[in-house]
């Protein structure tokens, strides 16, 4: 069979009676692509949560230990004398049994200038008993007067005080003055307690 199609224009006038018009068309239709969103994928959260460590306590026992009383030292105070008007004349030296030579004789004359004798004071060496604080000494000795040579106020559990000065503690006094040995060279020191010792014969 022939080929039927042609490209003659004058034989397709017989086939096309209308006009043709060939329009051009500038107008595009954009081509649309779908937008992809893409998510980002977003961490969750981090929750911190603060955990407080929880000692747990065992059981304790139930019985609760007394404190154990402090038992207090008894002392049994050697002296001389009788302590008949609860004179207290302390003395502190380890090698004699009241004083060298010279303070012996310096504390022989004190004695004797403020009337006192051997049946009215207790004459105690501190040394033998250097633990032993005011209140022991004064419970044992029931002292309305003390007369301390070489042994000092923080040594029988006292406040600092003057020295060769008369106190009073309660109704106690006090006199706290040098080693008899080193007052006897010291005449400030002496005169001093001189004056103290003489308000004691005017009270």
């Amino acid at each position: 069979m022939a080929n039927q199609l042609t490209s003659n224009a004058e034989a397709l006038r017989l086939f096309f009676t209308d006009d043709i018009y060939l329009v051009k068309d500038d107008s595009q239709i954009a081509f649309a692509e779908p937008v992809m969103i893409k998510s980002e994928v977003v961490p969750k959260e981090t929750v911190i949560t603060s955990i407080m460590e929880v000692n747990t306590v065992e059981d304790l026992p139930l019985i609760v230990e007394e404190p154990k009383p402090i038992l207090k030292r008894n002392f049994n105070f050697e002296f001389l004398g009788k302590n008949q008007k609860g004179i207290l004349i302390l003395v502190n030296d380890n090698v004699n049994k009241v004083s060298s030579e010279q303070g012996t004789e310096l504390l022989r004359k004190l004695v004797k200038a403020i009337e006192l004798t051997n049946n009215d004071f207790a004459l105690v060496n501190y040394s033998k008993y250097n633990d032993a604080t005011f209140e022991d000494l004064s419970e044992f000795f029931n002292c309305q007067l003390v007369l301390s040579f070489g042994v000092e106020t923080q040594q029988l559990g006292l406040a600092t005080q003057p020295l060769h000065q008369l106190l009073n503690l309660g109704d106690t006094r006090l006199i706290f003055t040098s080693n008899l040995h080193d007052l006897d060279s010291d005449q400030a020191s002496k005169k001093t307690l001189w004056t103290s010792l003489q308000q004691l014969k005017n009270g």
